[in-house]
């Protein structure tokens, strides 16, 4: 069942929605039981072990809101992100699991074409493929558009084959990834395709000691040449970054934003118990004014995320398209709520927190992670107040409705 409940972090746990595989939230809670008693491990090792991998594949998990028709669950936005947040309260890299396999199954329901759907999609939600996500550049990082890789049609323009040459870096799971959603330019124009990772021409550089998601088996990816069938071109030339790239991104930062609140609301409980039990003088540690402090902007900064989660989760409850504006604003206070909550925590454990099995100091570097990938704070905060300026700006130009008190429906 979900973590946390609408009264807050800390609170008991709730149950699931009916209408929700009630199944899907009980193997989600047994995950997240084990990471809890693992994820330090895995982090101290720098790798999610093969049969995690496995045993997620197995569990239904991955891209559980694909249609049924294609081997998904078919779960509604808020159950994926409840799902999502109680595996994120233990462990990011597993999150990130669900995340890409999330991300590139999104982008191929939408833009793939119905051959690659059927071809693709059971594959990716059954766990059969690992998936990777494959945009970020040495030059190219939150501006995709300055990506260097091409993607090439040898000899006449319609030739059934394409190659790819590049370079791409920060691939979440590329060290084991099956195939990767590739990011590169077509005829001058932003392109997406689908490259099996067993093609040659492709090479893996893991990833070891970054500051966060070390147990995320993160690669940087050359591509040399490869060659892949021309009908793995996912939707034409031209939308691979505002669409394919953008649908993953989109989807991406939903359920980082629900990781997010997991890992703050675990932060809020790992402080909030032990300045309750933590005595200093015969003392106990809660009865400080600034720990108290500390504990309560924890609190509300997770409680408010997860209010704006599930107001992002309600608002793509209407469809494809839908939401996006609520998720971005939703993956920045988040982002920010799991950064300042795990700095806090660690804080108010002292030691404790710095320990190498802490969940609060792994979720401490970890949330620096998240306040980066899927569009960098200060990124958001242009994206959010653009959004505002058009809004705000076309209403005084009298081009929209009158400015005014927003609805509760509306978003900026």
């Amino acid at each position: 069942m979900p973590r946390g409940s609408e009264s807050g972090p800390g609170a008991a746990t709730t149950d699931p929605p009916a209408a929700e595989p009630v199944d899907l939230f009980r193997v989600a809670a047994e995950l997240a039981a084990d990471a809890h008693d693992r994820a330090s491990r895995w982090d101290q090792d720098g790798g999610l072990p093969d049969s995690v991998r496995r045993e997620v594949a197995a569990s239904g998990l991955l891209a559980a809101d694909l249609p049924e028709r294609y081997g998904g669950a078919g779960l509604a936005p808020l159950a994926l992100g409840e799902i999502t947040a109680r595996i994120g309260g233990e462990c990011s890299a597993l999150r990130g699991l669900l995340t890409v396999q999330g991300m590139v199954a999104a982008a191929l329901l939408r833009w793939g074409t119905e051959a690659q759907r059927a071809d693709w999609l059971p594959r990716l939600a059954g766990g059969e493929l690992t998936a990777g996500f494959a945009a970020t550049e040495q030059g190219a990082g939150s501006a995709l558009g300055s990506v260097e890789t091409r993607i090439e049609a040898p000899g006449r323009s319609d030739h059934q084959e394409l190659v790819v040459s590049g370079h791409k870096r920060w691939v979440t799971f590329g060290a084991v990834a099956d195939v990767f959603l590739v990011l590169g330019t077509f005829e001058g124009k932003p392109a997406a395709v689908l490259v099996d990772a067993d093609r040659a021409g492709v090479e893996r550089e893991p990833v070891h000691g970054q500051l966060g998601m070390r147990a995320a088996r993160i690669a940087h990816l050359s591509f040399d040449g490869v060659r892949v069938p021309r009908r793995q071109l996912v939707a034409p030339p031209g939308l691979g970054l505002s669409h394919v790239v953008g649908t993953a991104l989109d989807h991406g930062r939903f359920t980082v934003a629900w990781g997010c609140v997991g890992m703050a609301e675990a932060c809020v409980e790992d402080a909030a118990t032990h300045a309750a039990v933590r005595r200093q003088g015969g003392i106990p540690l809660g009865d400080h004014q600034l720990v108290r402090s500390l504990l309560a902007r924890a609190a509300v900064d997770a409680a408010g995320a997860r209010q704006l989660a599930r107001g992002a989760a309600k608002a793509r409850a209407a469809g494809p398209g839908h939401g996006v504006s609520e998720t971005l604003m939703a993956k920045y206070a988040a982002a920010s709520a799991a950064a300042e909550g795990s700095r806090a925590a660690v804080q108010v454990l002292g030691s404790a927190g710095c320990a190498p099995d802490s969940r609060a100091g792994r979720h401490f570097r970890d949330a620096k992670v998240m306040e980066i990938i899927e569009g960098a704070q200060q990124v958001s905060e242009l994206h959010i107040a653009e959004r505002l300026l058009r809004r705000f700006g076309a209403a005084a130009r009298g081009t929209d409705r009158t400015a005014g008190p927003r609805r509760p429906e509306e978003s900026p």
